[in-house]
């Protein structure tokens, strides 16, 4: 799965890394090394510009809400449980099949975060010596220090109690496609615990290499047989896992300092 990431590069890294044509600076974010659901992200995404003569689709790097809110939805109050949409049944699910065929992006990111529990916490949870087991957080990200571009769907939600020109009206939100971890060992892994990223969780985001960005943003790319080939997981040994402070798992706490690796996992022993 995928249930924070670090979104730590400016808007003007973003534009020249994917080719922006339009972006406005009203919509730029603060870096964040702990980006939470409902949070608002930088996506990048190709549909015409309002109002414009041309129906050119156009690549945009816009700020949308991390939890998709699909449009025939009567509340945006599930946005939080729709963070993630699994590869294997976007094509079926009605929460996402839509946005699927035509309205897919990509969330620039560092890397993502992921939670493991040490043997000994397990013991110790399973014997009632503790109700809730100590994890240790992950940080997964491209061995080469690349921007990780994950695989989005967004939508357009209006929200009946407001009139079309109060500016809450529409919601814009996203999640992230998610797919089976990599069983095959890590390109670079941590010197003690896991060694693939199956070990850490048996879901990841899916990561699209650069050859798949157009094909994948591009609105005309609809036939199912075609899109769901860019599902294909990246090719193996792309990624590198370290272990990272605890302090990552409070959402209050947020800054570069999080993504700092530690010589090994502070919560006991893992594997």
């Amino acid at each position: 799965m995928c249930g924070r990431f670090a979104a730590g590069r400016g808007p003007e890294e973003l534009v020249d890394l994917f080719g922006i044509e339009k972006w406005e600076p009203t919509e730029t974010l603060d870096q964040d090394w702990n980006v939470a659901p409902t949070k608002e992200v930088h996506v990048v995404l190709e549909r015409p510009l309002k109002d414009a003569e041309s129906r050119r689709p156009v690549r945009q790097l816009r700020a949308l809400r991390w939890g998709l809110v699909p449009s025939w939805s009567k509340s945006p109050e599930g946005a939080a449980r729709m963070i993630n949409a699994r590869a294997e049944t976007l094509h079926e699910k009605p929460s996402f099949k839509r946005a699927f065929q035509s309205r897919r992006c990509i969330l620039p990111a560092d890397g993502y975060y992921e939670w493991v529990t040490g043997a000994a916490e397990r013991d110790l949870e399973v014997e009632g010596k503790r109700k809730r087991a100590r994890k240790q957080p992950y940080f997964v990200t491209p061995a080469d220090g690349s921007v990780m571009a994950l695989a989005g769907l967004y939508e357009f939600w209006r929200d009946p109690a407001l009139p079309p020109e109060h500016p809450a009206a529409w919601w814009a939100t996203c999640s992230v496609v998610t797919t089976e971890a990599e069983t095959a060992p890590l390109g670079v892994a941590p010197a003690e615990g896991p060694g693939t990223l199956a070990e850490i969780h048996p879901r990841m985001p899916l990561m699209l290499t650069e050859d798949r960005w157009d094909a994948w943003l591009d609105p005309a790319t609809t036939g199912l047989d075609e899109l769901r080939a860019l599902l294909a997981p990246p090719p193996e040994g792309l990624m590198r896992a370290f272990p990272v402070a605890t302090a990552v798992s409070n959402v209050r706490n947020n800054g570069p300092e999080l993504l700092a690796e530690l010589a090994g996992p502070e919560v006991g022993t893992l594997f």
